[in-house]
C-alpha cells in the first residue's frame, strides 16, 4: 500500500505593506524604510523593474543589502494624466516624436523630493549635460542624496528643468533610448566611493581619474602568458620603485589616450609649483 502524496502547503505569507489613504501615487513595491544618515538614490523612471540590476550584483549589491545605501524608484507611469495615464505629448511647433509633460513630471518630482533634507542634487541624465567625470561623483558621494530623472522619448519640457533648477549630466556624446542606463553608471561610481563598500579604501585613491590621471596597468599571475612575462620591477619587493614604475606609466597613458586630461593634470601641476616658490 502506498502512500497518498500530500498536497502542497501554501505560501507562507512574508507579511503585508501598510498602504495609508492617499491622493499621491505610490510604488507598491517600496524597498526597506529609509535609514538615517545612509546616502539614498531616488530614481524617477518609466521602467523601474530596470533597478537595481547590475547595481544588485557584486560590491554594490552587498552594499545594499548591508544598508551602507539605499535605492528607491519612482514609477512616473503612476503620475500620469487620464484613463491610460499618459506621461507625454507632441513637441510644441512640430516636430518628430514625443515629449514629457511638466505637469506629470511636476507631481513625480514633488512627491520624489518631499522629506528631504541636506545637500540632495536633482540630476536629469540628458546628452547635452556635463560629461560625467570623477570629481562628479566624489561629489555626489559626500551629498546626502541624490534624485536622477530618467528621460525617454525626445525628452522633458524645459519648464520643468527651468523650474527646479535641474542639473543635466551626461553619459557621454552619444544618444541612448533612455537615461536608466546612465543613472545606473553614475550611481554605480558614486556608491563606491561611499566608506565601507569598497573592502580597500586604498582601490578608490589609486584608480584612474583619482590623482587626474588614467590607471597604470595591472598584472597578476601565471607570471608569463603567451610569451609575455610580468614587468620584473612589480617582480622585485621593492615598493618605493613599483610606486614610480606605476606613476611613470600612468602619465604616459595618460598622455597618449586623453591629452585633455594630460594638459589640466599638467597644468594643475604648475600651478601647484607655482603656489610654493617663495617670493
Amino acid at each position: 500500500m502506498t502512500d497518498t502524496p500530500k498536497p502542497p502547503a501554501p505560501a507562507r505569507s512574508l507579511g503585508r505593506k501598510t498602504i495609508r489613504p492617499t491622493l499621491t501615487p505610490r510604488e507598491l513595491i517600496t524597498p526597506s524604510p529609509d535609514l538615517h544618515g545612509v546616502w539614498k538614490a531616488k530614481v524617477i523612471t518609466l521602467f523601474p523593474t530596470a533597478f537595481p540590476g547590475v547595481l544588485g550584483e557584486s560590491l554594490t549589491g552587498k552594499a545594499l543589502q548591508q544598508g551602507l545605501w539605499q535605492l528607491e524608484t519612482i514609477d512616473l507611469r503612476r503620475f500620469g494624466v487620464g484613463k491610460h495615464r499618459n506621461v507625454d505629448d507632441t513637441p510644441a511647433g512640430g516636430g518628430a516624436g514625443m515629449v514629457l509633460r511638466p505637469d506629470v513630471l511636476g507631481d513625480a518630482i514633488e512627491a520624489s523630493m518631499r522629506g528631504v533634507r541636506g545637500n540632495w542634487p536633482l540630476i536629469y541624465l540628458s546628452p547635452r549635460g556635463r560629461p560625467m567625470d570623477q570629481a562628479l561623483m566624489q561629489n555626489l558621494a559626500r551629498a546626502d542624496g541624490v534624485t536622477l530623472l530618467c528621460g525617454r522619448f525626445e525628452g522633458v519640457d524645459e519648464r520643468v528643468l527651468e523650474h527646479y533648477g535641474i542639473q543635466e549630466v551626461s553619459l557621454g556624446d552619444f544618444v541612448m533610448t533612455g537615461g536608466e542606463i546612465a543613472a545606473q553608471a553614475m550611481i554605480d561610481a558614486t556608491v563606491r566611493l561611499i566608506p565601507g563598500v569598497l573592502g580597500n579604501a586604498a582601490s578608490a585613491e589609486e584608480e584612474s581619474f583619482a590623482s587626474g590621471l588614467l590607471e597604470h596597468p595591472q598584472y597578476t599571475r601565471p607570471a608569463e602568458w603567451q610569451g609575455r612575462p610580468i614587468p620584473e620591477i612589480l617582480m622585485s619587493g621593492h615598493h618605493g620603485k613599483i610606486a614610480e614604475w606605476r606613476q611613470e606609466q600612468s602619465k604616459r597613458i595618460t598622455e597618449a589616450r586623453r591629452p585633455d586630461l594630460w594638459a589640466r593634470y599638467m597644468a594643475r601641476d604648475r600651478n601647484r609649483d607655482g603656489d610654493q616658490d617663495p617670493g
